[in-house]
């Protein structure tokens, strides 16, 4: 097609107006899963830009549960027995290596060596480190890859944490979902490609709607937030005294004025206005059967833990991950909040962990029982890990640790993770990486990777520049950590 002809002009030309363009994206689906695979990299085909896939997926979805706030590596999964031996001992300038400290406790006339104070034993096949706060995961150690090694150069949680979800540490880009929506398409017609879910009433760091936004991509690709209640997506249900009926055709009539305008103006933004209000009275009826955990045997509630019954908790929203995932949501984001432990690690830790680790097995154990967990990649991990030494005073019983961006740990389990890998290491000291580093581009690249994207080429003119999630600085796939 000339690249001079106007959306405008190719719609009046084709005479393809608003309700074909949405009958279109309906169809999408099943014209990508009719089409011949004609990648020679064995891609197969998808409803997004990238169709066939630069090479089999061996990922058709993703969880991500994401740890905000900076769970502690060395209080979890990064045993450094040394700290405790030179407890107290301030943190050596030959460690250190003048790396930057933030203001929290840069200005300490010393840091001092702080051991954590609980037990490690190892599980599995390999012997993985486990911390005792864990002892669920402790049993899934043969799923996971433990990445020991990952590192940032963001210091402070926003800019940490925008560049974990975004691919940059300034806002304005596209999350992960966004860019997986847009590449790969949807699997199914009647849920989002892209779902949010918050853990409800915990405290800590803030979190912003641009951390599941689309960036500068159409808005249709950006994350859809689940809340607990009666009302799971806001402003869903009808008003009173409004029918589905009534509903129906006022989107019918709707459709009509924005073929007019179409016509008139020719503006891009009107086919995702429409295709979203089609989407949403589609999800008026699927919303509430997905997130209705009632109809769960008890059985499988019990592997979630007590705290499944109550809603918006992590682990009701690790259960609401997988009956995402099972309907065919290509993208589902966990936010867990409260891992930001300046101070009082013994009881943060011990809290967090209660609250996170029985939920995080149940889920590998759920999705392997259902024939899920081969397609599906689950990732755990925070913004960045947490520093050797005490923020503030030690004490025998209470200690703090400040924000560390060298060094921290993530695990991946499923579609295409070998499980029982511990890939990386840290220095005795837990302070540095000294093999195998995966910084958050690497883990970028990875993820789209295993989704079957090769990641140098998926790619948006933006700003006169070719944007990629990866960003323009080298990223690598982990192939040690791949089965």
């Amino acid at each position: 097609m000339d690249s001079s002809i106007t959306r405008r002009h190719w719609l009046q030309q084709f005479g393809m107006g608003l309700g074909g363009i949405a009958a279109s994206q309906l169809l999408q689906r099943d014209f990508a899963a009719a089409a011949p695979a004609v990648s020679p990299n064995g891609g197969v085909p998808s409803g997004g830009v990238i169709n066939p896939t630069h090479h089999a997926p061996k990922a058709k979805r993703v969880i991500y549960l994401f740890q905000a706030g900076g769970p502690s590596q060395l209080e979890t999964w990064d045993y450094k027995p040394l700290l405790n031996e030179k407890q107290g001992e301030p943190l050596p300038d030959s460690v250190r290596q003048g790396q930057r400290l933030t203001g929290m406790s840069g200005n300490q006339a010393i840091l001092p060596l702080a051991g954590s104070m609980y037990k490690f034993n190892r599980h599995g096949e390999n012997g993985t480190w486990v911390s005792e706060l864990m002892p669920h995961m402790a049993k899934q150690v043969d799923q996971i890859a433990v990445v020991k090694s990952m590192y940032t150069e963001a210091i402070n949680h926003d800019p940490a944490i925008t560049f974990l979800q975004t691919g940059n540490q300034l806002s304005g880009r596209p999350s992960i979902g966004s860019w997986l929506h847009y590449g790969l398409g949807s699997e199914n017609d009647n849920l989002p490609t892209f779902v949010v879910l918050v853990t409800k009433g915990k405290g800590g760091q803030p979190l912003y709607s641009r951390l599941w936004g689309s960036g500068f991509l159409p808005a249709r690709y950006q994350g859809v937030q689940f809340r607990s209640g009666k009302e799971p997506v806001l402003y869903l249900s009808n008003p009173p005294g409004i029918s589905a009926g009534s509903r129906r055709n006022m989107l019918d009539r709707l459709n009509d004025l924005h073929q007019l305008e179409q016509d008139r103006l020719g503006d891009p933004a009107l086919a995702t206005r429409i295709e979203q209000y089609e989407m949403a009275y589609r999800m008026q009826s699927s919303v509430p059967d997905v997130a209705n955990l009632a109809d769960e045997p008890q059985r499988v509630k019990d592997l979630y833990g007590p705290d499944v019954s109550k809603p918006g908790s992590f682990a009701a929203n690790c259960l609401l991950a997988r009956r995402l995932a099972e309907r065919g949501v290509r993208f589902i984001q966990l936010y867990h909040q409260g891992w930001d432990h300046h101070g009082n690690i013994p009881g943060g830790m011990k809290t967090q962990c209660r609250d996170t680790d029985q939920p995080s097995a149940a889920l590998l154990q759920d999705l392997q029982q259902r024939g899920l967990l081969d397609d599906t990649l689950v990732i755990w991990g925070g913004e960045f890990g947490r520093t050797n030494y005490s923020q503030g005073t030690l004490t025998a019983t209470n200690y703090g640790r400040d924000h560390h961006p060298r060094c921290f740990t993530m695990w991946m389990a499923g579609g295409g993770i070998q499980g029982g890998v511990n890939h990386g290491e840290t220095c005795p000291f837990g302070y540095n990486v000294v093999s195998d580093g995966v910084h958050v581009r690497d883990f970028h690249a990875t993820l789209l990777h295993l989704m079957g994207i090769d990641h140098h080429r998926l790619s948006v003119k933006f700003q006169g520049l070719d944007a990629r999630l990866t960003g323009v600085e080298p990223a690598r796939v982990v192939n040690e950590i791949l089965a």
